[in-house]
Formats: C-alpha cells, sequence, structure tokens
C-alpha cells in the first residue's frame, strides 16, 4: 500500500471520528493528513509528509482559534440580557448593601449599583446581571416632551 493512500485513510478515519464526537480540530487535522497524502503522491520523503501534515493541520487550527478569538470580541459588548431595564421593588435592604426582591415569581438576591449606601426601599430597576445577583440602581427618569 502507497504512503499516499495510508494518508488518505488517516484522514477518512479522522474525519469519521469527528463525526462521531463533533469536534471541528480533527477535521482540520484531516485537512493537514490530505495535503501529506497530496505531497506523498508527488514523492516527498517520509518526514515532509509528516512536516506538511503538522504544518497544515496546525495552521488550520491556528486560523480557527484566531477567527473564534476574533468572533467573540465582536459579542464582547455589553450584553443583552433581558432582565435588564425591568422593575423590582425593594422592601428593606440590609446592613450588607444586599436586598431579597421577589422577580420572575422567585426571591432573588439583589446589590445597589450606586455610590455610597442604597437609598431605601422602594422601585428600582435591574441594570445588570451579575451571577445570580441582580445589579439594582435608580429608575430611569421619563422626559415628557
Amino acid at each position: 500500500m502507497s504512503a499516499s493512500m495510508l494518508w488518505w485513510i488517516a484522514a477518512g478515519v479522522a474525519v469519521g471520528t469527528e463525526l462521531l464526537t463533533g469536534t471541528v480540530y480533527l477535521l482540520l487535522l484531516s485537512i493537514g493528513m490530505a495535503v501529506a497524502g497530496l505531497t506523498a503522491q508527488m514523492g516527498a520523503p517520509p518526514a515532509t509528509q509528516m512536516l506538511v501534515c503538522a504544518m497544515v493541520g496546525g495552521v488550520a487550527m491556528v486560523l480557527l482559534r484566531w477567527r473564534r478569538l476574533r468572533a467573540s470580541g465582536r459579542s464582547a459588548m455589553p450584553r443583552f440580557d433581558l432582565d435588564i431595564g425591568h422593575r423590582v421593588k425593594v422592601t428593606r435592604w440590609q446592613q450588607d448593601g444586599l436586598a431579597t426582591v421577589h422577580y420572575r415569581g422567585a426571591p432573588w438576591q439583589a446589590r445597589w449599583n450606586g455610590d455610597g449606601p442604597p437609598p431605601g426601599p422602594g422601585e428600582y430597576a435591574i441594570v445588570a446581571v451579575d451571577g445570580s445577583r441582580l445589579v439594582l440602581g435608580a429608575l430611569p427618569s421619563t422626559c415628557a416632551h
């Protein structure tokens, strides 16, 4: 069996395994194996074939990682959260600056977003969500035009 045939079989096995596992990295390695199979058909020595496989697969992985990082940088803007802007009623603030509010039918722990101690009981707006804790701020002022 020729070296190029072994590379093509290895690429096929990698693609099959990728289909079972769902990871894209094996698919990228199989591209490197396919290119190594082409270099084997051109008569390159085994060391060159392995180097080509490693280089093509490695560069493909680096490019994919770079693309994903670049795409996640675009979504690193303030995330869209459906809870932000909703109103909650605080009946009392605890000494540690936290409060328990009822929101979406369940008790939530909330903290004040502003400087200093919270102003007192009343209605507040959810300005952020920090893990499982709501971050509250003053209600936005409404302007009548």
